[in-house]
C-alpha cells in the first residue's frame, strides 16, 4: 500500500477529506520521527513499539575486494509489532 492509497482508506473510514487525512497521517508520522529523535519508545497498544536501538562500531569486510572496512557506531530504529497485529496477519 502507498501512502496515497493509506490516506484514501484513512479519508473512508474515517470520514474526513482526503486533505485532512493527509494532513493527520504526516502530523502522526512527524511525532513519531521526534520522539524517536529523543530517544523515546513509543508503544502503540494492539499494533506494536517504535524504538531505537544502538549500534556499537565493528569492523565489516568490503564483499569485492575483501579489505577490512571500520562500521561507524549509529542508532537504528526497531519495531516490534503486537499481539493483535501478529494475529491480524496470520
Amino acid at each position: 500500500m502507498k501512502k496515497v492509497e493509506l490516506v484514501e482508506a484513512v479519508a473512508k473510514t474515517a470520514g474526513l477529506t482526503k486533505a485532512d487525512a493527509g494532513r493527520a497521517i504526516d502530523a502522526t508520522l512527524d511525532e513519531i520521527k521526534k520522539a524517536l529523535a529523543k530517544g523515546d519508545k513509543i508503544p502503540l497498544v494492539g499494533f506494536g513499539t517504535f524504538a531505537v536501538s544502538k549500534r556499537s562500531a565493528r569492523e565489516g569486510r568490503n564483499p569485492r575486494t575483501g579489505e577490512t572496512v571500520k562500521i561507524a557506531a549509529r542508532n537504528a530504529v526497531t519495531f516490534k509489532a503486537g499481539a493483535a497485529l501478529k494475529d491480524a496477519v496470520n
